[in-house]
């Protein structure tokens, strides 16, 4: 008996399945960004289901407080929206969190990849505006040590950076270069980050006191630990705000024009972004500001890391196993950062829908 039913399931068993199975591998580059930008939608719709947030205070205290400074067309748009979100508050705040939820899922699950992308580019513009008073760069006050330009802008500069195209790669290239090119997506990069090394430089940065009461603003109401580290570099930078800054617009001009070195330098450069992203995170922005009371999103120190990740330069080896077709020699480089056209090509199975790579769609 035992005999005819084990070669009664070896029958019913599809002869493909265990291969299928195996078929499954660790998601490429431009995956797992994607799957990152999933990730910061999902957090960020976690963070607008807090209690405050389905208050008017939200909209009065949060959104309103956006305007001042701003140009009066784009402080008038803000006000207007602050206004109508008190108005419905718990309404609108319900909207917003399924609207970053499904943005999430959307980029999550490999089919409606494109749409959720798009969609989230035109989400991000409008929180940018509504939400973010553009990040306060038109307000002469902005600084890349506390936020600017915003997260939201830079969700949407992913958005296209990772779009869903199979450009095809050489060794030393980078994700980012997939849907707009190499020199498209260094221009983007030169312009962001040339763009915060000039908002480093505005003169609301350079007082003597100016860096270090940014950040003791920011550790208020921090746990002890984080609220410490805050304040020790407030005092580190406190009446050198001049050196202060223009040290930090030499890094973030380095930074911005090192995209295009050779690989080697590139992958250097790259490194350095993720340090300077990670300690803006941190010590600026005191992670979101996610542990001091209700914040909407993690802040730009976080995004900036993912994109930074977006640039790094993919090795030869792993170019030239992906575009060969060979799953399993890709697999292992993918792991190490590489990426090329096809992308796993033909490979099937477990977790396809959100995380396999099968070379279509994502």
């Amino acid at each position: 008996m035992g005999g005819s039913s084990t070669a009664g399931i070896s029958g019913a068993w599809p002869r493909d399945a265990a291969p299928r199975a195996l078929a499954w591998q660790v998601p490429d580059p431009r995956r797992m960004l994607q799957l990152g930008l999933a990730a910061a939608w999902l957090f960020d719709a976690v963070l607008q289901f807090q209690p405050f947030m389905f208050s008017s205070g939200f909209a009065n205290q949060m959104i309103a407080s956006t305007a001042p400074g701003n140009p009066s067309v784009v402080a008038h748009g803000i006000l207007w929206s602050a206004r109508e979100i008190a108005a419905h508050s718990s309404l609108a705040n319900a909207s917003f969190c399924t609207i970053q939820l499904l943005l999430a899922l959307g980029i999550a699950w490999r089919p409606t990849v494109k749409a959720a992308l798009a969609a989230s580019v035109v989400w991000s513009l409008g929180v940018w505006w509504i939400g973010e008073g553009l990040g306060e760069v038109l307000t002469g006050t902005a600084s890349p040590l506390t936020g600017a330009p915003g997260a939201v802008i830079i969700y949407a500069l992913l958005a296209v950076l990772l779009w869903p195209h199979e450009g095809e790669l050489r060794s030393g290239d980078f994700v980012a270069a997939r849907p707009l090119g190499v020199l498209p997506a260094r221009l983007v990069w030169l312009t962001l980050w040339a763009s915060l090394a000039a908002l480093a430089l505005q003169p609301a940065n350079r007082g003597a006191g100016d860096l270090a009461v940014r950040i003791r603003v920011m550790a208020m109401g921090e746990p002890h630990w984080l609220g410490a580290l805050e304040r020790s570099a407030a005092g580190l930078v406190a009446g050198r705000g001049l050196e202060t800054s223009v040290a930090f617009a030499v890094v973030l001009g380095l930074i911005a024009v090192g995209v295009f070195g050779p690989p080697r330098v590139v992958r250097i450069v790259v490194g350095a972004a993720i340090v300077v992203a990670a300690a803006i995170w941190v010590v600026g922005e005191g992670f979101g500001g996610v542990f001091a009371g209700p914040a909407t999103d993690p802040n730009s120190g976080a995004p900036l890391i993912l994109l930074a990740l977006a640039y790094w330069p993919l090795s030869r080896i792993g170019v030239a196993a992906v575009a060969g077709g060979d799953v399993g020699a890709a697999a292992p480089a993918r792991l190490l950062g590489a990426a090329g056209p096809g992308d796993g090509a033909g490979s099937v199975g477990m977790g396809e829908g959100f995380l396999g790579s099968t070379g279509s769609g994502a």
